[in-house]
C-alpha cells in the first residue's frame, strides 16, 4: 500500500512540476521606458535646445511682466488709497495685485508646468515614432509584462526591449540602455521530422 501511495504522490508532484515549468516558460518579461527612449532619440537634442530658448526668452519675459505689473498695481493701490478712491476700486486693484503676487510666489511651479507642456508639444512627433516602433515590437515579441527600469530585481529573466525598439527605429542606443549589445539569439522553432512519402 505504501508503494502505491508513494507512486501516486510522485506522479502528482511530477504533474504539478511540469505544469509550473510550462507556465513559467510561457511568461515573457521585458524592460522599457518610452520617456528614456525618446530622450535618446537623435532629434531630442533639438527639442531640448528649443525648450531652453523658450525658458529663457518667453518665460523670462513673462516673469518680468508679472514683476512690473505687481509694482504698477502696488503703486496704483497706494495712490488710490491716498486719494480716497471708492472701496470697490481699491478692492479691485488689491485683488489684481494679490493675483500678480501669487504668480510671483508660485512662479517656479508655473514656469515648470509651462516648460513641461512646451517640451511635450515639441517632442510629440518623437513620442509618436517611438510609440509606433514599440507597438510593432510588442506585437512581434508577445511580452506578458513590460516593466520600467529599476522596477525589477537584478537577475530576473527580463529582455531589454530598448534593443528591439532601437533596431526597429535604426538608432544607436547609449551604453546605459544596452547600446553595443547584440540582440539575444532567437531559438529556432523545432520542426517535426519530414515523413517519407510512401507509394
Amino acid at each position: 500500500m505504501k508503494k502505491v501511495l508513494f507512486f501516486i504522490f510522485m506522479l502528482t508532484a511530477l504533474f504539478f512540476t511540469t505544469q509550473k515549468v510550462e507556465a513559467q516558460s510561457q511568461l515573457k518579461f521585458g524592460v522599457f521606458d518610452i520617456d528614456l527612449m525618446v530622450q535618446n532619440m537623435p532629434g531630442y537634442k533639438l527639442v531640448d535646445s528649443l525648450v531652453q530658448i523658450y525658458n529663457r526668452d518667453s518665460l523670462g519675459a513673462e516673469y518680468e511682466i508679472y514683476q512690473n505689473e505687481y509694482s504698477r498695481l502696488d503703486s496704483t493701490f497706494k495712490a488710490d488709497s491716498a486719494a480716497g478712491k471708492t472701496s470697490a476700486m481699491l478692492t479691485y486693484t488689491a485683488n489684481q495685485r494679490k493675483q500678480m503676487g501669487l504668480n510671483l510666489v508660485y512662479w517656479q511651479q508655473i514656469a515648470q508646468q509651462k516648460s513641461d507642456n512646451k517640451r511635450g508639444v515639441l517632442a510629440q512627433p518623437l513620442y509618436a515614432t517611438v510609440g509606433n516602433a514599440y507597438k510593432k515590437v510588442l506585437d512581434a515579441r508577445k511580452y506578458t509584462l513590460v516593466l520600467k527600469p529599476n522596477t525589477y530585481e537584478l537577475g530576473s529573466q527580463v529582455e531589454n526591449v530598448f534593443l528591439y525598439v532601437a533596431k526597429e527605429l535604426k538608432v544607436q542606443l547609449p551604453a546605459e540602455l544596452g547600446g553595443g549589445q547584440d540582440l539575444p539569439e532567437e531559438k529556432p522553432a523545432v520542426k517535426p521530422p519530414v515523413k517519407p512519402k510512401t507509394k
